[in-house]
């Protein structure tokens, strides 16, 4: 079901900190490049999956009013629009039942984006970024962003991207939700660059411009029978109605990932190839998530990596090949394996996992989804799964509008189910992470309690 704003409706009325204060259709500035946009089998996977939500917390001065600020914005959004002209469209499936994105040229087509503006004059940026106090802080954030509960299916009817703009105490904040069919996390951030380029320096050319062809990637067209509704795909989980789940952020200083990464290979041959930071603490959170979920030995856990194929497939894709080009690379072992052995084994079995997606690897499993395809579901993870959908390696904290650094970046509380896990690197560049984890509640309770979890170095010895 969507929330409005995060918050339930109580007698008709939305509860909530946030008050939407008007809303708005932002058009590209110029007409498309193409009419259609084909979405690829890559992209198909996620049209069950809900919008992606992220939100950015900037600090202003009190002379940059709110009012100006947000027209710039708007101005340097429908520039981006242009370039990334399928963000403003709406999806579509032609006779055959292939999904594209409707960009322009059909007759009554109204596209754009959604453009909310809102305000919270008693909370501060400062509060919001500053460590701790995730249970208080959750609420408020969602309130930031638009279109929580809506399945990316909804995309035929409501527009591809809306952002909110929130007038904080003292600044900003971007909610962002994205439809997740239409593009993954580096198209995601890609946008997110050029759009702040272009409000900073208007009518300015990009220095990254998108690749468009998807076709390039993969052209098989595979038809798919949709849900009527997203109610009706989630009727049919075998998992039934999800549970009750708790996010929290941690944050892990730039000295002890470093640490928890030496450790980790220290015990590794010199021939050996050594484990990358992401597999190092990839590794930490799946064992400590599985002592957080008192796993028995024989239960098995799984580990999945949404992993980014763009150098991987044969040709390899530009960085900015826009659209999704990612898949779920899966590893899994026994419980009290993983807890038994040395920390290394965790990220040893990542790392081969990760190794072994390569071209032919990737070829295989576009093949079995277009001779089968299926509308996913967040159970289909399987029990007991820990999975990453994020990676340190995107630049969110060089994303400025033209006033500074975010001061903090999050995940909305979509795509968030029992296991799920979003990494960004720290904000000041210095090779810190912020671990953005989802589990339920007797088990997070548990996790936050781990001193082997919050002191990693003591886990990787």
């Amino acid at each position: 079901m969507a929330i409005e704003n995060g918050k339930p409706i109580e007698n008709g009325k939305p509860q909530s900190t946030v008050k939407v204060t008007g809303t708005a259709t932002v058009q590209p500035t110029k007409k498309p490049e193409a009419a259609t946009c084909p979405l690829a089998t890559f992209d198909l996977p996620y049209i069950t999956f809900y919008y992606n939500q992220k939100i950015l917390l900037y600090k202003t001065t009190p002379e940059q009013q709110f009012s100006d600020i947000v027209s710039k914005m708007k101005d340097g959004l429908a520039e981006a629009l242009g370039y990334f002209y399928p963000l403003a469209g709406r999806l579509g499936q032609d006779e055959e039942k292939a999904l594209y994105v409707k960009c322009d040229g059909e007759e009554g087509f109204e596209g754009g984006v959604e453009v909310l503006e809102a305000v919270a004059e008693g909370v501060e940026v400062t509060e919001l970024a500053a460590e701790g106090n995730e249970a208080e802080k959750n609420s408020i954030i969602q309130e930031l962003v638009p279109y929580t509960g809506v399945m990316n299916l909804e995309g035929f009817k409501r527009p591809l991207l809306a952002i909110q703009f929130t007038k904080l105490k003292d600044g900003i904040a971007i909610g962002c939700a994205l439809n997740h069919a239409v593009l993954d996390g580096n198209s995601t951030w890609h946008f997110m660059s050029v759009w702040a380029e272009l409000s900073r320096t208007p009518s300015s050319t990009p220095t990254d411009l998108p690749m468009h062809n998807r076709l390039a990637a993969r052209s098989t067209r595979v038809p798919l029978t949709l849900p009527a509704s997203p109610a009706a795909h989630e009727a049919v989980d075998p998992n039934g109605p999800a549970k009750l789940l708790v996010p929290r952020l941690f944050h892990f200083k730039a000295d002890t990932v470093s640490q928890l990464k030496s450790s980790m290979n220290s015990s590794l041959p010199p021939e050996a190839k050594p484990f990358s930071t992401f597999q190092s603490l990839s590794a930490h959170i799946w064992r400590a998530v599985s002592r957080a979920r008192s796993l028995a030995p024989t239960d098995i856990t799984a580990f999945a990596v949404f992993g980014d194929c763009r150098s991987r497939v044969d040709p390899p894709m530009p960085s900015s090949y826009f659209g999704n080009l990612i898949q779920a690379i899966f590893t899994g072992t026994a419980a009290g394996l993983l807890l038994g052995s040395p920390p290394s084994y965790g990220a040893g079995l990542l790392q081969a996992a990760i190794d072994a997606h390569d071209s032919k690897a990737i070829i295989k499993r576009l093949d079995e989804y277009e001779g089968a395809p299926k509308l996913f579901h967040y159970s289909d993870a399987g029990m007991n799964c820990v999975a990453v959908g994020s990676s340190p390696r995107f630049k969110v904290y060089e994303v400025d509008f033209g006033f500074g650094r975010p001061e903090r970046v999050r995940s909305g509380s979509n795509n968030k189910f029992d296991g799920m896990v979003y990494l960004y690197s720290g904000r000041d560049g210095d090779g810190s992470i912020d671990v953005e984890l989802t589990l339920q509640p007797e088990a997070m309770d548990k996790l936050e309690k781990d001193e082997e979890f919050l002191n990693p170095v003591i886990s990787a010895k």
